[in-house]
C-alpha cells in the first residue's frame, strides 16, 4: 500500500481513471434525474440517493468478483457463421460470444431503447383530449427498478474500463469511491440544471442513446476508443453551452 503512496504511475494512473468514472458517473446521474423527475416530488430526492447508493453497491461489489469478471471474456459459444470482410480481408463483426459481450449487447440495446422511447416521448405531441388531464406518475418500484437496471450496465462499463487501465484493485476501489462521492455531491445541482434547461434533456438522452450503440458495437468486436466518444460528447456539450448562453442573452435583450 505504502509503495502505491509513493508511486507517480499509480497517481496518474488513479487520477485518470477517477476522471473516466466520474464521466460515467454523470451520464449515470443525469438519467437518474430525468427518470426520477417522473415521480412525485417527495419522492425524487429519495429515489436519486437510491440510485446513486446503488451504485456505489454495484461497483464495489463487481470489484470483489473481479477475477470473475476478467473471465467473462473467455468466449461461451459461436455462430459458426462467415461474417462480411472488408477491404483487408478483416471480419467486420466477431460471431463468437463471451459473457462480457453478452452482457454488454443487453445494455446497450436497453440504453437504445430506453434514450428512444424518452426521445419519442419528448417530441410526440400531446393528444388534444388529454392536454387538461392529469399526467398518471409513475410508480416508485418501477422507476428504482429502471434506475437499477442502468446503474448495472453503467458498473459493469465502469468496472470493465477500470480493469483496462491498471491492476491495482486499491486504486479501482478509490476511483470508484470518489466517482460515487462526487455524483452524491452533484445530485441536487445536476437535477436542478437539467430541470431549468429542458434541451439539456434531449442531449443528455442522444448520449444516452450514443453509449448504448457503442456497447452494441464493443459487444461485436468493434471497439471504439473511449476518448474519441467523449470527446464528441465535451463538444455537444460545449455547443449547447454556446446555445444557452445565446437564449439568455436574447431573454435580456427582449426585456
Amino acid at each position: 500500500m505504502l509503495e502505491l503512496l509513493s508511486s507517480p504511475e499509480a497517481w496518474a494512473a488513479f487520477l485518470a481513471l477517477v476522471t473516466l468514472e466520474i464521466v460515467l458517473g454523470i451520464d449515470n446521474l443525469i438519467f437518474i434525474s430525468i427518470v426520477s423527475n417522473k415521480l412525485p416530488e417527495h419522492q425524487q430526492k429519495r429515489a436519486r440517493q437510491i440510485g446513486i447508493g446503488l451504485a456505489l453497491v454495484l461497483r464495489l461489489a463487481l470489484l470483489s468478483v473481479i477475477a470473475w469478471i476478467v473471465g467473462l471474456t473467455e468466449p461461451v459459444f459461436d455462430l459458426g457463421i462467415q461474417g462480411p470482410l472488408d477491404e483487408h480481408g478483416v471480419p467486420m463483426f466477431e460471431t463468437s460470444f463471451s459473457w462480457r459481450d453478452i452482457i454488454l449487447m443487453t445494455g446497450g440495446v436497453f440504453l437504445v431503447w430506453k434514450a428512444t422511447t424518452e426521445i419519442q416521448h419528448k417530441v410526440q405531441p400531446q393528444p388534444a383530449h388529454t392536454v387538461f388531464e392529469a399526467k398518471p406518475k409513475a410508480s416508485f418500484t418501477s422507476i428504482i427498478l429502471q434506475i437499477v437496471a442502468l446503474d448495472a450496465v453503467f458498473s459493469i462499463d465502469s468496472i470493465l474500463t477500470a480493469i483496462g487501465m491498471t491492476t491495482e484493485l486499491p486504486i479501482m476501489v478509490a476511483a470508484v469511491i470518489v466517482a460515487v462521492t462526487v455524483m452524491f455531491i452533484a445530485a441536487t445541482p445536476v437535477t436542478n440544471f437539467v430541470n431549468a434547461n429542458p434541451t439539456v434533456v434531449m442531449l443528455a438522452l442522444a448520449f444516452l442513446l450514443m453509449i448504448g450503440m457503442v456497447l452494441i458495437a464493443d459487444s461485436l468486436g468493434h471497439h471504439l476508443p473511449k476518448g474519441y466518444i467523449y470527446a464528441a460528447m465535451a463538444f455537444a456539450a460545449f455547443v449547447e453551452g454556446l446555445n444557452m448562453l445565446r437564449r439568455r442573452a436574447q431573454v435580456k435583450r427582449a426585456a
